[in-house]
């Protein structure tokens, strides 16, 4: 049976946050020398609002979206993005060139490129099918003709021998636990809504104190604005811990959104 992003979420929705902490650590085997993560997590109303009205190649989850009696569904997974190793940085190599190649990064780790607008030909990361199930019910872009876990994994996680089911187990229960949050149930109440950023920052401080407001990064299209994705800098050294008050690392760019900006809804 064919299986997509809202059929899976059921199943994904019925695993306990307990269950879901005990997911396999995430660890470096090589080039292991750095201080943070981003997750990145889309807000997917608002991805696939700005697909359309960008006249992108629009994916086949943004055709084929409805909408879901939990709202918090809407937040998903994009990816985990190590930070820029110690080691790599020692051979001329800044964040920017970092962040755009990741593994592809030359002069090290300099391996394989692929590019975002050919993501399927990068290897499909070995993942159980109990871990690829749940990827599907928080990464609508896993699989099928999108392959955003293939993309993410030969960026983002090859070069540093991240057993992939690890790695992406790490980002299923990061989602789990922003969804299960005061701050998911600030965003689950507000669908639809224009909310004020100040409004926000409070949510995610109710939380997880006043740092995690201070590690998020917002991007908004539009006009008016409405919310597409916030990236989110967290310490590596307690990545496989759950969420707390010491798991985030500041950042200082807190991206375009201004004070207000809307939850977008289904729908164009």
């Amino acid at each position: 049976m064919k299986m997509t992003w809202q059929n899976t979420l059921i199943l994904t929705s019925l695993l306990s946050t307990s269950s879901l902490l005990q997911a396999q650590p995430l660890t470096a085997r090589q080039y292991g020398d750095f201080d943070r993560y981003v997750l990145a997590l889309s807000w997917q109303t608002g991805f696939c609002q700005s697909m359309h009205e960008r006249n992108r190649n629009e994916p086949a989850e943004c055709k084929t979206q409805q909408e879901q009696n939990d709202k918090r569904a809407f937040l998903t997974a994009h990816g985990l993005w190590p930070g820029l190793p110690k080691s790599v940085a020692a051979r001329g190599v800044d964040e920017k060139r970092w962040m755009r190649y990741g593994c592809s990064t030359r002069p090290v780790p300099n391996m394989a490129e692929v590019r975002g607008s050919q993501k399927c030909q990068a290897p499909a990361p070995a993942l159980t099918p109990d871990i690829a199930s749940q990827l599907a019910g928080v990464m609508p872009g896993a699989g099928g003709q999108s392959c955003l876990d293939r993309y993410e994994f030969a960026k983002h996680g090859v070069c540093f021998g991240f057993n992939p089911n690890a790695y992406f187990g790490t980002m299923v229960r990061l989602n789990s636990e922003f969804k299960q949050s005061a701050f998911g149930n600030f965003l689950a109440e507000n669908y639809g809504k224009i909310v004020t950023r100040k409004a926000f920052n409070k949510a995610l401080e109710k939380s997880w104190g006043d740092d995690a407001v201070k590690a998020v990064k917002l991007t908004c299209n539009g006009n008016p604005a409405y919310l597409t994705e916030m990236q989110i800098s967290l310490d590596a050294a307690k990545i496989n811990g759950p969420l707390n008050e010491d798991s985030f690392a500041k950042q200082k760019n807190p991206g375009n959104c201004a004070k207000q900006f809307r939850l977008d809804a289904v729908g164009y």
